[in-house]
């Protein structure tokens, strides 16, 4: 009998990279997606999974409380790898309301579906539903702002500084408390900054292929000073599969690139990939480059310390940012 896992938020960008690759790597379970199809969802992203039959695709709200608790039901579900989250820091600070809602609500929601659905009572699970697991994936962004120097660790206090960040600290809290309150087997991931195919056009690299490629300015924030650490999300991907399977029960583990790049550089890197692959009629993509009045509240450095990943599941980054981004341009030039 196949095992049904629940994936949430799987038309995403990481989803739609992950839900292939999961579906694919494990013919015995049954994945089950539920997307509720937002701006930045795109069921093309999933085209490979149409033909799989191991993939099931449910157009649905993880705020619904009765959606959520039928599909438990209706496919026994044994797992959830939670993706689905409002991310975009611009969109928290001009409607902060749906990150409460989705980050906070939706993760409590599915929390405590799966808390019914697979416990007798607290630290007691029903018999078959042991080894059943919450994994929820969070971000960076939670620990708050790094000075020049120092990496986010798992024992990072958390200082959260957007209204996105803070619903998504309060989310991993909730998971936390239902491991500490209930003994429910949950992981949490906390990762750097994704960049890969299929990735929402507001974001900092589609964003800039897109404007590039129309020879339409290219925006970068204050002095583009900013620094994030880069993960290709297959890596990401990988490093979910690793902890949903490996990792301890009420752990949490940081997943990043150790490819540190400020967003000058960024922009730079692709402007000469662009130069070398696509070229422009006149001039160098380059010289399309403008700064703009920086984002409030925008915090200067992200790094992680993926030590813990590496040393206790033996997880390892397989792209550099030099190969991931090559690989991420081409793609946006191909599609």
């Amino acid at each position: 009998m196949s095992k049904a896992i629940l994936v949430t938020g799987g038309a995403g960008f990481i989803g739609s990279n992950f839900v292939p690759y999961f579906a694919a790597k494990y013919p015995d379970y049954h994945v089950i997606n539920l997307d509720k199809l937002t701006y930045a969802g795109n069921l093309a992203n999933l085209k490979e999974c149409e033909t799989m039959p191991n993939y099931t695709f449910v157009e649905g709200d993880i705020c619904d409380e009765a959606l959520v608790d039928k599909l438990f039901a209706q496919y026994d579900i044994r797992g959830v790898i939670h993706f689905a989250a409002e991310s975009h820091v611009d969109n928290s600070i001009k409607g902060p309301k749906a990150f409460v809602n989705t980050n906070v609500f939706g993760t409590f929601n599915l929390l405590d579906a799966a808390r019914r659905y697979w416990m007798e009572k607290p630290h007691q699970y029903k018999p078959e539903y042991e080894g059943c697991r919450f994994h929820h994936i969070s971000t960076d962004e939670v620990y708050g702002t790094l000075g020049e120097t120092g990496f986010f660790e798992e024992t990072t206090p958390y200082a959260p500084n957007s209204p996105y960040s803070a619903s998504k600290a309060s989310s991993d809290f909730f998971v936390r408390a239902y491991h500490h309150t209930f003994g429910m087997n949950v992981t949490t991931s906390n990762c750097s900054n994704n960049y890969g195919p299929k990735q929402h056009h507001e974001k900092l690299i589609p964003h800039i292929i897109e404007k590039a490629l129309a020879e339409q300015p290219l925006p970068i924030y204050g002095q583009g000073t900013n620094i994030r650490d880069w993960l290709y999300v297959l890596d990401h991907c990988k490093a979910i599969d690793l902890i949903y399977h490996q990792g301890r029960a009420g752990e949490t583990y940081n997943v990043g690139g150790r490819n540190e790049r400020n967003n000058i550089t960024i922009v730079k890197t692709i402007c000469s990939i662009l130069d070398e692959k696509h070229p422009r009629k006149e001039g160098k993509y380059a010289d399309l480059i403008t700064f703009v009045a920086d984002r409030p509240g925008h915090d200067l450095r992200y790094a992680i310390d993926a030590t813990k990943l590496e040393t206790e599941l033996g997880w390892k980054a397989d792209e550099t940012f030099d190969t991931g981004i090559v690989k991420t341009v081409e793609w946006y030039l191909e599609h």
